[in-house]
């Protein structure tokens, strides 16, 4: 009888570095957190010093707090244990809001029992004097604490790891560092503006992280994906310092499946084995080629799939051309201008359902102005067909108001109150204290709840002013204020009770048979993924709850004011006319608010009305590309089955 050959998965085949791919963040930090906890243990039993190197950012806090979570449910002792963060703004206060000092007391050090001076963090408070001086002293205390047991790190989107940025030597040690200007705008979220972010850094050399004995790096969401597979798939260069850890022996990324997206073993499956030939596979294959070819669909031909590694699909599917018009097919049925189905129509392949007609429509905006940015005009589409369009807005928004609107909208209101004779004691009170607050405020104090009550109303005016154009009545607008946002800082509280029972109070009031929500999940605030969280979580229960009419009602996703879905991806894309994309460009203006300068806008420097106009023409660029109509833009959506 002959031997059954073991088949043997060549999945990671292209990857340099062990890549450990789950569901989402949460998953992923509880594999490091175990992995931590497990060493601090084993190194508490033979009564030995942890050492840990530690890293900063968004990217830990989720691991920080399942440590946090193990050290008070599990027992998990700190005693034993020293940690080397790997770097701090310079100059900054320990105090400020964005210092590191500061981050790493309240998302872990505050919540455990490890002793203060076992805590190193460099300082950027030393005079500049000195600073060679300091760094000199951290590498040593490093080497008297026997060196790094494990390093954390995180991956900027150039590459950096600690504030090793590119360029950055395999040799290079701890030290003063210039921030590069695309790191800079990627931090932005944590100040104000771009012109508050520190322009240097102190950060542990890339020859310092390489001597710790054991290495992990954690990467999520979509944005780390490009260049994750740089520093995994690609030689190791160091205008990529994060590839420099292919020269470590034992390092391991750890990510979600968001930033695994541009892993060959996800990009490409077939490249790397055996494929099963879903549709879905075969259209990701067959528009991922036609794009890099600069094809249309249609003229591909039986060379190119050989030439683009897609012999395997020939071979199973017999001739391009069958293959193609299959491909196409898939792609014409996805355009739409009915996103809540036509009345009285029945269209094969359509993406939504005619019947019922009209529709229950919620639209849930986890900003007051993402309905208007992301799918502007597919929700004047919805109206205008006739269908009961409710809009939810899941926040205030008062973080992203600048402290001048505040001044200006008081004194409107003062002016007006004088001219209408009424009485101004109190809101001139209000407008006296609000100034004198401003006129005071410090970079690290957070807006008095007055203050942020005004900046709340302003983004409140705005959506409203936003609902009424597009023709929503006032009834159907509604102010949710999740109580996750309402913190005064860019640090929002994890999902709560109270918020899912607001969402599931609205819902089943309304009892919509289609949902739209944000999937954009690139937004650096964290704000969309909280707010999709709530949604999903509250469909869930009440799935499970018996409601009847949830099995009625389908969950749309858009994006389009941090990024845009993949081709491969979309299921219902909505045309725009060019006086569609003026109307909807209008629309956002309402929102002057965020117009001109966007407080807290990440890493793309240009207006929402900008990005949302340049994405969805280049939406429609692609399927032109592909052969298919070209319109002027395009909104994109995918469905999310719950």
């Amino acid at each position: 009888m002959a031997k059954k050959v073991a088949s043997i998965d060549l999945s990671d085949s292209f990857e340099k570095i062990p890549v450990k791919i789950y569901p989402d963040p949460k998953e992923g930090s509880k594999y490091v957190a175990r992995q931590i906890a497990d060493m601090i243990r084993s190194k508490q039993k033979t009564k030995e010093i942890c050492v840990l190197g530690l890293a900063t950012g968004s990217t830990p806090k989720s691991l920080y707090a399942e440590l946090v979570r193990i050290h008070k449910e599990e027992k998990l002792s700190f005693k034993n244990v020293i940690t080397f963060n790997l770097d701090e703004y310079y100059p900054i206060d320990n105090d400020a809001l964005q210092s590191y000092n500061r981050f790493m007391r309240t998302h872990l050090f505050d919540h455990v029992d490890i002793h203060p001076k076992n805590i190193h963090i460099p300082d950027g408070t030393v005079n500049k004097e000195g600073i060679k001086q300091h760094c000199q002293q951290y590498e040593k205390k490093i080497k008297d604490a026997g060196g790094i047991d494990l390093q954390i790190l995180g991956i900027g989107n150039n590459g950096h790891i600690g504030f090793n940025e590119p360029g950055s030597g395999i040799y290079s040690k701890t030290r003063l560092i210039t921030l590069d200007n695309s790191t800079r705008i990627a931090n932005a979220y944590e100040f104000a503006n771009i012109s508050q972010v520190p322009r240097l850094a102190i950060t542990m050399g890339i020859s310092t992280i390489l001597r710790s004995r054991k290495i992990i790096l954690m990467a999520w969401g979509p944005a780390k994906a490009p260049v994750l597979k740089k520093a995994v798939e690609e030689d190791d260069t160091e205008q990529v310092p994060a590839s420099l850890l292919q020269n470590h022996d034992d390092v391991t990324f750890v990510v979600d499946e968001a930033a695994a997206a541009e892993l060959t073993r996800n990009k490409s499956p077939w490249l790397t084995g055996d494929c099963e030939w879903t549709p879905k596979m075969i259209r990701k294959a067959v528009v991922n080629m036609a794009l890099k070819l600069k094809k249309p669909v249609l003229s591909l031909t039986n060379t190119d799939y050989n030439e683009y590694g897609l012999s395997d699909l020939l071979v199973e599917k017999g001739d391009a051309y069958e293959i193609n018009l299959d491909v196409f097919y898939m792609l014409r049925d996805t355009i739409t201008g009915w996103p809540a189905g036509k009345k009285d129509a029945v269209i094969p392949g359509h993406p939504e359902r005619s019947s019922p007609y009209p529709k229950r429509v919620v639209i849930f905006s986890p900003h007051p102005d993402d309905d208007i940015i992301s799918m502007g005009g597919t929700f004047q589409r919805l109206h205008d067909q006739g269908h009961d369009v409710h809009v939810a807005y899941q926040t205030s928004g008062n973080i992203a108001v600048t402290d001048e609107f505040v001044t200006r909208f008081l004194d409107f209101a003062v002016g007006f109150e004088e001219i209408a004779g009424i009485d101004t004691s109190k809101s001139g009170k209000i407008l006296a204290n609000a100034r004198k607050f401003l006129a005071n405020k410090k970079s690290n104090q957070i807006d008095t709840p007055t203050i942020r009550s005004i900046k709340g109303l302003i983004r409140r005016g705005e959506a409203k002013a936003t609902c009424r154009y597009v023709g929503i009545k006032d009834e159907n607008i509604h102010f949710q204020n999740l109580p996750f946002y309402e913190t005064g800082t860019i640090e929002k509280k994890p999902m709560s009770e109270k918020d899912i029972k607001i969402t599931i109070e609205l819902l089943r009031k309304i009892k919509p048979q289609q949902v739209y929500c944000a999937g954009d999940f690139a937004d650096p605030h964290g704000t969309h993924i909280v707010c999709f969280h709530v949604v999903l979580e509250a469909l869930k229960r009440m799935r499970a709850a018996g409601d009847e009419w949830i099995h009625d009602c389908w969950l749309w996703l858009y994006k389009g004011a941090w990024q845009e879905w993949n081709m491969e991806e979309i299921e219902m894309a909505v045309p725009m006319s060019p006086d569609q994309v003026l109307k909807k460009r209008f629309g956002i203006f309402i929102h002057q608010s965020q117009k001109d300068m966007v407080p807290f806008q990440g890493s793309d420097s240009r207006e929402f009305w900008q990005r949302a106009e340049e994405r969805n023409a280049a939406t429609a660029g692609l399927y032109a590309d592909l052969g298919l109509t070209h319109y002027a833009a395009m909104e994109a959506f995918v469905r999310w089955h719950y």
